[in-house]
């Protein structure tokens, strides 16, 4: 048993051990790869969503050092008819590329991880003969044994992402072992990579195009297993007593073409862990790079940002990204870039995407408020001042204020679509968060309110509920609430609530607003 040949099965014990989710059924997938042209995988998901323990499970499952019965016998994949064919069955190398960039100086990175391994190999396979070319030597251990390798290369972006003057040689390393299907064939009988950018296809990073991919983009088979589906998680809140419906409004959202959602594996576990329903991105070095990322120049990024913190789904042209940090040639190259880290949700068939949970709102939120950028700055101030006019029942500013977001946010082509004032009110008010949750079309009384914020708990800011109407009379708004009885089931909710009418006329362009204010019941 060694540190990169065969280190065994004890990591993924370990795991085992502590609640673990079955996602053992993983393993069949790469199991119909080995000795296919389909046998380079690479599995590109965000910090946190299990990308290590997957690696490692994938380990413990094919290393023919150890017997690993005793951790699979009672999963999914013990089920299959490959099950007995392919466990620990192989020579395993296994690199854990983070490890290894953190402890090793940069120059020094491909000829460390080289040199150990055939080290490695000379102590299994004292009669192994060396060549100069890594590549040549695995080919002689698999001569030797008759056993070709399974390779498991986890977090193998990490030197793009954060070396990347190292970049060139890590490439040419890979290239050696990768870029020849018949050298590749002779030595693998499957390849698994774990990262979070997909492979970089430009320039010497082409040498790994014959990788099948499956990222944030394009899941595909390995949707379920890029988190915790809507069913494991709701077993995990029954057999943990946890929260099911705060697990869904906090960490949901990434949902794929399979009609199932994906919840984020480490802020669940953390949740049934503290008890507390918070945002777990805080303690991810990446998330601090947040700001960074939004508060670029390019044409419209603010506006969209805020469209997104209001819940609003923008459209998105993923195609130009270049696969890595640095390079932007706009804002579509950064929302991208946001999907790949978890931030940004999206649906690939309408082209568009979404912040997916409330963890996320409160990381853009707090982020937004600290972006030093002239025009973030004063939109956040703008819908502070918005909230802070409804709160004091401010009718005109309230009007005035929703009149420039409407102008100002709205294409002239849509400026008198009706669904769009839906849009302006989310807009206006996008930092809400700080105090309300937002609600659109909730079922209250005998109909659907437009918008309602309801204060967070421990609050005494005031319920808003926001009834809009197009060439009518804010007077309407308000009677509609009453009629339909909207604030009935709000009643109880143990805050003042105001109901807010606003109107805006297609002819003069004029919106309106009324606000009365129903005192709480005691």
């Amino acid at each position: 048993m060694g540190k990169y040949l065969n280190p065994g099965n004890l990591s993924f014990k370990e795991i085992r051990n502590d609640n673990y989710v079955d996602k053992t059924g993983m393993i069949e997938l790469i199991n119909q790869s080995i000795n296919k042209n389909s046998r380079l995988t690479c599995v590109s998901r965000p910090r946190r969503f299990g990308k290590s323990f997957a690696a490692e499970m994938l380990l413990a499952y094919y290393d023919k050092s150890c017997d690993s019965h005793e951790i699979f016998d009672d999963l999914e994949i013990a089920l299959t008819d490959d099950y007995e064919t392919f466990i620990n069955s192989f020579d395993v190398i296994y690199i854990d590329m983070a490890n290894i960039a953190g402890k090793v100086r940069e120059d020094e990175i491909v000829g460390y991880i080289q040199r150990n391994i055939v080290n490695e190999l000379v102590c299994a396979y004292p009669k192994l003969q060396v060549c100069e070319a890594f590549d040549e030597t695995l080919v002689n251990v698999v001569e030797l044994t008759g056993n070709k390798f399974i390779m498991i290369i986890d977090e193998w972006d990490v030197i793009i992402r954060e070396l990347p003057d190292q970049t060139d040689d890590y490439l040419k390393f890979l290239r050696t072992i990768f870029k020849s299907s018949v050298t590749t064939n002779r030595i693998f009988a499957a390849v698994y990579m774990t990262g979070i950018l997909p492979i970089k296809k430009t320039g010497t990073g082409s040498a790994l195009s014959n990788f099948k991919e499956y990222s944030m983009l394009k899941p595909w088979k390995y949707g379920k297993y890029v988190g915790f589906t809507a069913e494991e998680v709701k077993k995990l809140c029954e057999d943990q007593n946890g929260d099911y419906e705060l697990m869904k409004e906090w960490y949901d959202g990434y949902s794929f073409e399979k009609d199932y959602s994906i919840y984020n594996p480490n802020s669940v576990m953390e949740a049934l862990n503290t008890g507390d329903y918070i945002s777990y991105w805080t303690e991810t070095s990446i998330a601090d790079e947040l700001m960074d990322y939004i508060s670029k120049g390019y044409n419209d990024l603010t506006k969209t940002i805020a469209e997104l913190i209001a819940g609003i789904e923008v459209t998105v042209n993923t195609n130009g990204f270049a696969n890595d940090l640095v390079t932007f040639k706009g804002k579509d190259d950064v929302l991208t870039l946001l999907i790949h880290l978890g931030y940004l949700a999206y649906d690939r068939q309408a082209g568009t995407v979404r912040i997916p949970n409330e963890e996320i709102k409160q990381e853009f939120i707090k982020a937004v408020r600290e972006v030093d950028h002239k025009e973030t700055k004063k939109r956040v101030q703008e819908s502070d001042q918005l909230i802070e006019n409804t709160i004091m029942m401010r009718e005109e500013a309230v009007a005035t204020q929703l009149a420039k977001v409407h102008m100002e946010e709205t294409s002239p082509i849509h400026y008198n679509r009706e669904e769009d004032l839906r849009s302006v009110i989310k807009l206006a008010y996008y930092t809400y968060r700080d105090y309300y949750l937002q609600w659109e079309e909730l079922p209250t009384g005998e109909g659907y309110a437009d918008v309602v914020y309801l204060p967070k708990k421990n609050s005494d800011y005031p319920i808003l509920i926001i009834e809009l109407k197009w060439n009518d009379k804010a007077e309407g708004a308000i009677a509609q609430i009453k009629n339909k009885k909207y604030t009935d089931k709000l009643k109880d909710y143990g805050n003042d609530i105001l109901l807010v009418g606003v109107n805006y006329s297609k002819d003069t362009k004029e919106h309106t607003c009324i606000i009365e204010k129903l005192e709480k019941v005691l």
